[in-house]
């Protein structure tokens, strides 16, 4: 088995890149935004079928065992595991399963509700202790949805702000609701 790659990205098709290392070209499925002509290290994880052998690489483990945890999920192929990681963070995904936000999760193409639903049920457990501490970020459950339901509300998208959501919660873990959307607006507008 290919446990990681590192050599220099010498295409980037839709979805994969081809690897060059040691005068070979792996095509490695990724998520990772990369760039031609750079060298890169991945984590490969190898998917073997009846009839294909696909290698799929991640920047970090934590992404590498996030890919593992949802392809475990009845339903979710690597295909739909590495569009599910195509659209949404690793670090936003793992929020997202341990605090329940199927609507994030949805927001990923070829994801609906039920699939969400069922991705949150069989990973909570597994993720949300191990990766979070929610008593850390200070209510982070009860603040977090309400945060971005308001933002929502406002016209933005999930996908555009849950990140920088989950920041200001974490930092401000004692503040509502009422005093985190002006923050989050003033962080927006600043982003501009």
């Amino acid at each position: 088995m290919i446990g990681k790659l590192q050599g220099i990205v010498d295409y980037i098709g839709d979805g994969f890149i081809i690897l060059m290392t040691g005068g070979v070209g792996y095509k490695v499925f990724t998520p990772e935004y990369l760039t031609p002509k750079s060298t890169v290290a991945l984590w490969i994880e190898t998917v073997v079928r009846e009839d294909s052998i696909r290698l799929f690489g991640f920047s970090t483990i934590a992404a590498q065992n996030l890919f593992n945890q949802l392809t475990a999920v009845s339903g979710v192929g690597p295909k739909l595991a590495m569009a599910i990681m195509g659209a949404i963070s690793t670090d936003t995904l793992m929020t997202a399963i341990a605090t329940g936000d199927a609507k994030t999760i949805t927001a990923a193409p070829g994801v609906g509700k039920k699939v969400a639903e069922k991705i949150i049920v069989e990973l909570k457990s597994k993720i949300g202790g191990a990766t979070l501490n929610l008593g850390d970020v200070g209510g982070a459950s009860g603040a977090l949805p309400d945060l971005l339901a308001a933002l929502e509300s406002l016209g933005y998208r999930r996908l555009d702000i849950v990140d920088m959501a989950q920041k200001l919660v974490s930092e401000n873990p004692n503040a509502d609701v009422s005093k985190l959307v002006p923050m989050a607006l003033k962080e927006i507008s600043g982003n501009k």
